[in-house]
């Protein structure tokens, strides 16, 4: 660096050693300020990061699921586990079964209550809400997991489902899929549509509305209590959702026949909904660390039961369980059934309606594709039961 203008140069030799201390001390302590200086200001001036501290948030989430579904309820823990990992321990997600904090059903009511920051449920237990909310999780004859995955994260579906969530006060996620589920514990054969009428069956939602329609006794029971209903014949078959978990709650020692597919929950997408004001407290950071550990636990929830359904498959065949496809005559009723539920409560409701639409465009063009390489190739190499 050269000298001043107005100084003579001078050799620096000539400089006492007591100079060139406090010169030093000089440059140091003014290179330390700009330092600071700089970091205070978020390192516009260098390029360098800003200092920031992050803020330690600790959140509860309740679940509907009981922690024995260790599949469904399992992706919860998975979300926890990857905050805390991807923060340091910094964000922690305090993760609680139905019943607990919160019954099952009551889930939703806690989130927009700011009770609780996040629930794990299923969208379609709250269709008394907003029966457009269905189309979050599923409906009859609807979309399969990938199809499902597809509308929602790429084909615009979940922007038209936050706005439903806005009302009250809610942004939700994908949260994980159970696949295509099984048709459901019988503990007589069924034929055609005509082997409904009278039929005592434990079955929620829209499937529920379809089978009421067909002629069935539809039942709403809580997990807890359907295998004693079963076993004392309070009802004559029940729906739950595949073998993994199906063979965990006993079914096949009440029930000889299980029939198959579930056309009511093809792909059933769950849902973590989480408090808009809370949401909205998170920094930029740590939202966007939470919507890559939503998706990595929806990732796991379906691998999870990918691999774990074909050994309980396998178990039930092994012991004795009659395996029975629902016949294309009683699935061709309750498709009909399906259409006419869907489209008046669409002619009903604008909003319905907006979402109906843009979902029914969606399913017409996902069944075409996969209706052609997909069909063909699983028609030719899946055996079947």
């Amino acid at each position: 660096m050269s000298a001043p203008r107005d100084e003579p140069s001078r050799d620096v030799g000539a400089l006492s050693s007591e100079t060139l201390s406090r010169r030093k001390l000089l440059r140091t302590g003014l290179a330390a300020g700009a330092a600071a200086s700089v970091a205070a200001c978020g390192g516009e001036e260098s390029g360098s990061p800003a200092v920031h501290t992050a803020r330690n948030v600790t959140w509860r989430l309740a679940s509907s699921f009981p922690r024995n579904l260790d599949t469904i309820f399992g992706a919860a823990d998975v979300l926890g586990q990857r905050l805390e990992a991807m923060t340091e321990g910094r964000f922690r997600l305090r993760v609680h079964p139905a019943g607990e904090i919160v019954q099952g059903l009551e889930v939703m009511d806690a989130v927009q209550k700011g009770s609780i920051q996040v629930g794990h449920t299923a969208s379609y237990y709250f269709v008394g809400k907003n029966p457009a909310l269905a189309f979050d999780c599923c409906v009859p004859f609807g979309l399969t997991s990938r199809q499902q995955t597809a509308w929602l994260t790429q084909g615009g579906g979940l922007e038209l489902i936050q706005e439903l969530f806005t009302d009250f006060g809610i942004i939700s996620f994908p949260a994980g899929n159970t696949g295509t589920q099984m048709g459901g514990w019988f503990k007589r054969e069924i034929g055609g549509p005509s082997d409904l009428q009278g039929l005592k069956m434990r079955i929620p939602g829209l499937g529920g509305e379809v089978m009421d329609r067909l002629g069935a006794s539809v039942q709403v029971l809580a997990g807890a209590d359907i295998y004693p209903a079963l076993e004392r014949g309070a009802i004559d078959a029940t729906e739950w959702v595949g073998p993994y978990d199906d063979l965990k709650l006993g079914f096949h020692k009440v029930a000889s026949y299980y029939y198959y597919p579930g056309w009511w929950e093809p792909g059933p997408s769950l849902s973590y909904q989480v408090n808009l004001d809370a949401w909205n407290q998170l920094s930029k950071s740590d939202q966007e660390i939470f919507r890559v550990a939503a998706a990595e636990s929806a990732t796991y929830m379906q691998a999870r039961y990918d691999h774990l359904n074909p050994p309980a498959l396998r178990q039930l065949n092994d012991e004795g369980v009659e395996f029975r496809r629902f016949s294309n005559d009683l699935l061709q009723a309750a498709a009909a059934a399906s259409r006419d539920m869907l489209e008046e409560q669409a002619a009903a409701d604008a909003t319905y309606r907006k979402v109906y639409e843009a979902w029914t465009s969606a399913r017409r063009d996902l069944y075409r594709w996969f209706g052609t390489a997909e069909q063909a190739y699983a028609s030719f190499a899946f055996p079947g039961s």
